[in-house]
């Protein structure tokens, strides 16, 4: 691939431990330049080939409340969007798959033709039978399989639960599935499984979200399909060397979302591998823990280095690293600098608890353990005040009556619609940055501002 982005690596930590002090934090960000538009469709390069699988709900319930018609919109949306050349297939979704566009079970390129006969065959697609997501994304896989030096892609649109194969057979279409492509899923109304489809994302590395209302499909759909565009590597991965008899304690995605990578290790001994999946401009953020054994006054060591990698197979004939950055760390007796916390661990220590107290105060309220629930949402009002994300806040007032921000006392709403406990549960995850990121205070500094009417939140 000669199209690469240029990345860099930028470390954020105290690099300073109290004598006997065994655990380090950073932030690592990570960030890519130069390959495009930051999202927007560029044009075709043959450097870097691009296949997009759109998977739309064919199941009998999107016939209803306007959802198919939405949906139909929406991949017209997509396939407008899409760069000449690209490799496409749309897929239909029910008790099982079946291809829309093209006929037989294949990806074929865009051009002016084939857009206008997918669009056409879009316009044919009708709603009936059942959901079996698991065997939807085997056949995205199939059709992926011959083309894996492409930035490999999908869109999966659901409204319902994943009511017609057991979970186990999701669980191994996902296993299957996770490291041939990318998939952004997308839960349309309110009858769909908010951790079905944090399952899946989580998998194939890509993001969820709610859409309440079908009409907001159309410009999702476009704005989803036009950052695929604008990726220009696929199948990276960050890797994590740590000395002899340290443990990397957990290493987490903080930006754009919130995601746990430590159980995806891959590799022995003192290096791991963990998979970040496609790239193009952007930047992203991940907390990375060390715990090193315990060294003495004045002693420096390398906890880890962080290096961002092309492995050999990924369109390169052997590994190619991309970025590197070490986090170096010194013990010391002076307690004014051991303790000195970096502001940008503090808010994204913060921004991983709050997506904790959400979801496990939702979880309560669903359960019915009212006391639990308003305990746990009311930490949530709390951290979300000390992130700075508004966002989350705004939606946190739906859900619970806040008394006193500072202290975390609120009351649980009693009539809470169900598309905003999904939103709420759907967008815990979702983070915001520090604005000041060379703070070493320990106060974060952080702005946002609430969503306005349209705006996602």
């Amino acid at each position: 691939m000669s199209d690469l982005p240029e990345f860099s690596i930028r470390v954020d930590h105290n690099p300073y431990l109290a004598a006997g002090g065994r655990e380090t934090h950073a932030i690592v960000t990570v960030t890519a330049a130069g390959a495009g538009t930051g999202g927007a469709a560029v044009p075709a390069s043959p450097a870097t080939e691009a296949a997009e699988v759109i998977i739309i709900d064919a199941s009998g319930s999107m016939s209803y409340s306007g959802k198919m018609a939405a949906a139909k919109r929406a991949a017209k949306a997509a396939l407008n969007t899409l760069r000449d050349g690209v490799r496409f297939a749309v897929v239909a979704g029910a008790n099982q798959p079946r291809m829309i566009y093209p006929k037989g079970r294949r990806l074929v390129a865009v051009d002016g033709a084939t857009r206008r006969a997918a669009a056409d065959a879009v316009s044919r697609l009708d709603a009936a039978g059942g959901t079996a997501i698991g065997s939807w994304l085997r056949l995205a896989d199939e059709l992926f399989a011959g083309h894996q030096d492409a930035v490999r892609h999908a869109i999966l649109l659901t409204d319902g639960k994943n009511q017609h194969e057991t979970d186990a057979e999701l669980d191994a279409a996902l296993a299957q599935c996770s490291g041939n492509f990318v998939c952004d899923s997308r839960g349309v109304g309110t009858d769909w499984n908010v951790a079905e489809l944090r399952k899946i994302s989580s998998a194939l590395l890509g993001s969820f979200l709610d859409v309440p209302d079908p009409n907001d499909l159309e410009a999702d759909f476009r704005e989803m399909t036009a950052a695929a565009m604008g990726k220009r590597v696929t199948d990276v991965v960050l890797r994590v060397w740590t000395p002899q008899h340290a443990e990397l304690r957990f290493l987490k995605q903080m930006v754009p979302a919130v995601e746990d990578l430590t159980g995806r290790r891959s590799g022995t001994g003192m290096i791991g591998d963990y998979p970040v999946g496609a790239w193009g401009d952007e930047e992203r953020e991940y907390h990375l823990c060390v715990e090193v054994p315990a060294g003495g006054i004045g002693r420096q060591m390398r906890a880890a280095w962080v290096k961002l990698v092309l492995p050999a197979g990924a369109g390169e004939p052997a590994d190619r690293e991309l970025a590197a950055g070490n986090i170096l760390i010194e013990w010391t007796d002076d307690e004014a600098k051991s303790t000195r916390i970096n502001a940008r661990v503090a808010h994204h220590t913060g921004q991983s608890e709050l997506a904790d107290a959400i979801q496990e105060g939702l979880e309560a309220r669903r359960a019915g353990d009212e006391e639990t629930a308003t305990a746990r949402l009311g930490r949530a009002v709390v951290l979300a005040g000390e992130v700075g994300n508004e966002q989350i806040a705004g939606l946190l007032d739906r859900v619970v009556e806040v008394v006193d921000e500072r202290s975390g006392t609120v009351r649980l709403r009693k009539d809470v619609s169900k598309a905003d406990e999904m939103s709420l549960d759907t967008r815990s995850v979702r983070t915001v940055r520090t604005l000041n990121r060379g703070g070493q205070d320990g106060h974060p500094r952080t702005r946002a501002t609430r969503p306005t009417a349209g705006e996602e939140a």
